[in-house]
Parts: C-alpha cells; structure tokens; sequence
C-alpha cells in the first residue's frame, strides 16, 4: 500500500482504516491554543513585512533592536548584558550582533570609566541618522499594519499580548 511521503508509519491508519481517537481536550485548552497559534502567525506576518522593510538598508530585526535599544540608552550607552534584556527576540551572541554593528560604524564600544570590567556600547551619529530616516518608514508600516484599529484597541492588544508574555514560561 503506498502512503504519502508526508505520513509516517506511526501517524498511518491502523489496518482496520480508523485512526486511534485523540484523548479529549477541554474547550479551554483549545482556546489558549488557538490564542497562541494566532498570536504566533500574527507576530511571524507582522515580522516579516519589518524583515522586508530593514532588508533594504541592510539591517537585521537584531540590529534594528539594538540600535533602537542604544538610541534609547542616551549618551551613556549599554552594556551588552542590559541590551540583551530588552531585546525583542533572544539571541545568545549580543558580542557578534554589535560587531557587526560596529564594523559599519553604527556604534562604538568603550570600556566604563567607573568599571573597567564593563564595555559599554553608544550609537554613533551614523546610526541615529540611519535610525531617523527609517522612523518615517517604520511608522508607517505600523500603519498599515495597526491603522484598522482604534487607539482603544491598540492599548488593549498591547496590554493582553503584554500580560500573556509576563506569564508565558
């Protein structure tokens, strides 16, 4: 009997043609299912046209975080550990998301005058420059992304995305 190259021996319809029956689920544990996948398609949709966006300027989701972090972070700048704990997505090598940063002179790294241990890490005027000419760009992307919604609706969305992530794993 030829199967699909998609169907595993074990996913297969036993001989008798049924397959096994999947144990109950509450229509709570669907819900927050379907919640999450939602969650998780939108956020994929909504990455992607920011991916295409920051594609032309030649900038990652990363570094466009980083940058924006850094811009945020003032003159003093940041250590990689507090750019890490904001970042958007976690990604395990800050070091080499600045390098590369630093190498096309968006940002600079100096040692903290207080704590030599401490390298902390500022925006160059390059990069607040690439930064202000992609602000309009970005904006409206949201826009188009976000503009269905009424500022009501921003709030909330962002309050519920933001009490779900507080308690998520």
């Amino acid at each position: 009997m030829a199967r699909s190259s998609r169907t595993s021996r074990r996913d297969a319809a036993p001989a008798g043609g049924r397959a096994p029956a999947a144990p109950p689920r509450s229509p709570r544990a669907l819900a927050q299912s379907e919640a999450i996948v939602a969650v998780l398609r939108a956020a994929n949709r909504l990455g992607l046209d920011i991916d295409r966006l920051l594609k032309r300027s030649k900038l990652t989701l990363a570094q466009y975080n980083v940058l924006r972090i850094l811009r945020g972070a003032g003159a003093a700048g940041a250590a990689c550990g507090e750019v890490g704990a904001q970042l958007i997505e976690h990604d395990p090598d800050i070091t080499r998301l600045v390098d590369r940063l630093d190498r096309q002179r968006l940002v600079e790294r100096a040692r903290d005058r207080a704590d030599r241990r401490i390298v902390r890490t500022r925006i160059t005027a390059k990069g607040l420059e690439l930064l202000a000419a992609l602000d309009p760009q970005v904006d409206a992307l949201h826009e188009r992304q976000l503009g269905h919604l009424s500022d009501r609706d921003i709030r909330a969305l962002k309050a519920l995305v933001e009490a779900a992530a507080g308690r998520a794993g």
